[in-house]
C-alpha cells in the first residue's frame, strides 16, 4: 500500500507504519472483492477455506460464500508467518486453489509455504510485482480461477517469484532475485510476464526516444516522468539528478521535484499545465499501477486523462509483447477503460508507432 506515497514497496511493519503516517490506504480487500465477483457463478458450489478477518473471510462472507476458516492471525498487526500459515493449512485442508492478494513479498511467502504442491494464482496488489505469478488484473485473475475450477483450463505452468531489495530499491539500485517457482493455471490472455531487463541495444534506442523527446519539450508544460531506464534517459541526456525508480517533475529544463508522491506531485502541478511520460515495464507492458502508484488517478485526471499521456517505449520492448497490449490498473476500472484505445509510441527518434492500451 507504499506506491501512492512514494515507498518502494511495505515489506516490514516499520514501512508500513511509515507509509500510514504519509496517508496510505490499505487496498488489498477492495481488489480481493473484484476477484471474487468473477467467482460469483461457483458461488454454491464451492467452500472457500481463508484465514479469519481481513485475510479472506470479511470479503468471502461480504459476497455470500460458504467459508470455513481454517484459522486467526497471531495478532491484530498481520505479518508474513500469517501469510504462510495460513496456506500451509489451506494445503492440509485439501484446498485445490490458492488465491493470494498482494505483491512480490506475499508470492514470496506462497513460495516457502507450499511451493509447487499446489497450484496459486496472485491477484496484483503490491508496490513491486516482478514475479511472473499474477494475474494482470483482479477480474482476470478471477476469470482464470473460475475457468479452472470448472475446469475449462486444465494446464499449471511452473512461473518465476522474484523479489528485489527493497532498501537498495529505495536507494535507487535495481538487485532482482529468483527465489524459486509456483505452479499457476496457466492461459497467456490472463497472466502477465515477469520483468525483462534492459539490453545494450535497447540503451541506444532509449537514447533516441530521450533525444526525440528534448526537442519537443515545452517551456508552459510541467513534465511528469515515470520510473525506469527509458523515461529517465530524458533526464540523464538534460545533465539533471533524477531518481531512476521514482516519479520526477521536469519544467524548463530543471528538475522541480524528484522521488515524488502523489500528494506532492500534485502540489507542483495543479493548475498547471502538465503531462505524463511514461514507459512500459519490460515483459508485462503495464504503463500505469505498476511501480508507478504515485501516479495515481487524480494525477491522471489533473494532467486531461488520456490527452496528457505521451508513451514512450523501445522497439524490442514493444516486440517481446508479442502483440499483447499495454496495460493500465489505476485501480479506478472506469478510468482505466477511459484510458484504453490506441496511442502514438515514441520508439526512437522520430519514430512512431501505434499501439493499444487496454484496462489489466
Amino acid at each position: 500500500m507504499g506506491g501512492r506515497v512514494g515507498l518502494k514497496g511495505t515489506d516490514g511493519w516499520d514501512t508500513v507504519k511509515r507509509a500510514v503516517a504519509l496517508g496510505a490506504k490499505p487496498w488489498a480487500q477492495e481488489r480481493a472483492k473484484r476477484m471474487l465477483q468473477k467467482l460469483l457463478p461457483l458461488r454454491n458450489n464451492i467452500e472457500i477455506l481463508t484465514y479469519a478477518g481481513e485475510m479472506g473471510e470479511i470479503a468471502a462472507k461480504d459476497y455470500g460464500f460458504r467459508t470455513r476458516v481454517v484459522g486467526t492471525p497471531a495478532s491484530a498487526k498481520t505479518s508474513p508467518q500469517d501469510t504462510k500459515t495460513a496456506a500451509i493449512r489451506m494445503l492440509r485442508n485439501g484446498c485445490s486453489l490458492i488465491i493470494f492478494v498482494g505483491g512480490d513479498g506475499t508470492a514470496r511467502d506462497i513460495y516457502d509455504a507450499v511451493a509447487l504442491e499446489i497450484p496459486s494464482i496472485g491477484i496484483p496488489a503490491g508496490v513491486k510485482m516482478y514475479s511472473a505469478v499474477f494475474a494482470s488484473s483482479p477480474e482476470k485473475g478471477g476469470e482464470l480461477a473460475l475457468q479452472y475450477l470448472e475446469g475449462k483450463i486444465i494446464d499449471t505452468m511452473e512461473r518465476e517469484v522474484m523479489d528485489i531489495d527493497e532498501e537498495k530499491f529505495r536507494r535507487g539500485v535495481f538487485a532482482v532475485k529468483l527465489y524459486g517457482y509456483l505452479r499457476v493455471p496457466y492461459q497467456r490472455r490472463y497472466v502477465v510476464g515477469g520483468k525483462s531487463l534492459t539490453s545494450i541495444h535497447e540503451r541506444i534506442n532509449q537514447e533516441g526516444i530521450a533525444t526525440d523527446i528534448l526537442e519537443n519539450m515545452r517551456d508552459n508544460i510541467h513534465y511528469i516522468i515515470g520510473p525506469g531506464t527509458t523515461t529517465k534517459m530524458i533526464l540523464k541526456k538534460m545533465g539533471c539528478r533524477y531518481s531512476l525508480l521514482g516519479v520526477d517533475i521536469v519544467h524548463k529544463g530543471d528538475v522541480v521535484g524528484m522521488d515524488l508522491n502523489e500528494k506532492k506531485i500534485l502540489e507542483i502541478i495543479r493548475g498547471k499545465k502538465a503531462k505524463i511520460i511514461v514507459s512500459p515495464i519490460g515483459g508485462q507492458g503495464y504503463l500505469l499501477g505498476r511501480g508507478n502508484q504515485q501516479i495515481s488517478p487524480n494525477v491522471i485526471r489533473e494532467v486531461d486523462g488520456k490527452n496528457g499521456i505521451i508513451i514512450v517505449a523501445t522497439q524490442q520492448k514493444i516486440i517481446n509483447l508479442r502483440g499483447k497490449p499495454f496495460l493500465v490498473d489505476t485501480d479506478d476500472r472506469d478510468l482505466d477503460i477511459k484510458l484504453s484505445g490506441w496511442y502514438r509510441v515514441i520508439t526512437g527518434y522520430r519514430e512512431r508507432w501505434m499501439y493499444r492500451v487496454e484496462p489489466g
